[in-house]
């Protein structure tokens, strides 16, 4: 199996890159994190690079790509720990154009991939615990379409966001909508998060509603499963920067006259960090090269994926802190930032006790089957 990337593939990891290094510099960053944790203009910037079209059609707009273009841009944001939402962009383009109408994708999938219209995914309630089949939320039928009850909680820039696509029952199915922020009934409270990003609590009463899907179940998997996809690519960026920040530490640091790479058990250290983020990176690869299989397949690589990934993310980041000692907790030190992103992205779409329950349910259910 052919494991390169393409021409057109290393060109746009090559943009993205240089995007980084040039366009988000970390005093950029730090600004952007004191200002609330989003920045439009760099947000338009990410749209004029063309990747908030990323997994729009072409027709509508888009440039019509693939899980694995979509790993390539998100390792490399990652290695910027970019604070603006694009993985947001991207579940919103796949879930409108796989399920949305012919007048909702007209009416939406230019503005997300010229970037004029930030749509998010408003699925967490306080109950659920990440399990997608607990929504308390309610829709009833009203004149038009449909008008929403619930509060979403740590929504990605919900008090910044055009619209946001919320789950919710009516009577007992669960379907998708499409609820737009300036719409009546709608309220938020945004916050920064640990990362320095920004989220926020939404609260939906007798809020107009758009009908995506009937079949909300199946939609939602799919798009928190591209966000799964999105977390792990954009994880093993954050590790990747993570070992290059940390292996110029040790090799800068004297102790003894020497280097502090020099000696033999931090160099073992760095090893066990290495080790750890080849295999983060594997599973990155797999899971998005299974986001297009059936969904029972796609559901149970997804699951094993953000489980070694959380756990290469909880291990580099430690080892990283720990190797550089006390100034790695500092708030004026890089390493530090990255630390934070790892720990957010660990809990991200579920955290990795939740993702190892997945796992065991479906080699639970795969073990019954073939019994």
């Amino acid at each position: 199996m052919d494991f390169d990337f393409s021409d057109d593939q290393q060109q746009l990891r090559d943009a993205c890159a240089k995007w980084v290094e040039k366009g988000y510099s970390f005093d950029r960053r730090r600004a952007i994190e004191k200002a609330g944790g989003f920045d439009r203009a760099a947000f338009h910037e990410l749209a004029e690079l063309g990747l908030c079209g990323l997994y729009v059609p072409e027709a509508d707009g888009g440039l019509g790509m693939g899980p694995i273009e979509g790993m390539v841009v998100m390792e490399e944001l990652g290695r910027g720990i970019v604070l603006e939402p694009l993985a947001q962009s991207l579940i919103a383009g796949a879930v409108i154009a796989g399920y949305g109408d012919a007048a909702t994708k007209a009416a939406w999938l230019p503005g997300i991939a010229s970037g004029e219209k930030l749509v998010v995914l408003a699925y967490q309630e306080r109950a659920a615990r990440y399990r997608l089949d607990v929504c308390e939320a309610k829709a009833t039928a009203a004149p038009g379409g449909y008008v929403l009850n619930t509060t979403k909680s740590i929504v990605p820039v919900g008090d910044q966001a055009d619209a946001f696509i919320v789950p919710a029952k009516i009577n007992s199915q669960l379907a998708l909508f499409l609820v737009e922020r300036s719409s009546a009934g709608v309220s938020t409270r945004g916050y920064g998060t640990q990362d320095g990003g920004r989220a926020a609590e939404v609260a939906l009463k007798n809020a107009p509603a758009t009908l995506l899907t009937a079949d909300g179940q199946t939609a939602l998997e799919h798009a928190v499963d591209i966000g799964i996809a999105c977390a792990c690519a954009e994880a093993v960026g954050v590790m990747d920067k993570t070992m290059a920040i940390t292996a110029e530490y040790l090799n800068t640091r004297k102790q003894f006259g020497v280097p502090i790479s020099s000696f033999q058990a931090l160099r073992h250290r760095a090893a066990d960090m290495k080790m750890q983020l080849e295999l983060a990176r594997s599973m990155s690869y797999y899971a998005s090269l299974k986001l297009n299989a059936p969904a029972p397949e796609r559901r149970a690589a997804l699951a094993r994926a953000k489980y070694q990934l959380g756990n290469s993310m909880r291990f580099i980041s430690q080892q990283s802190v720990q190797l550089h000692g006390g100034i790695g907790v500092t708030d004026e030190y890089i390493v530090s930032h990255y630390f934070k992103k790892l720990t957010q992205l660990e809990m991200t779409f579920g955290d990795t006790l939740h993702h190892l329950g997945e796992v065991s349910d479906r080699m639970t259910e795969t073990a019954g089957v073939f019994a």
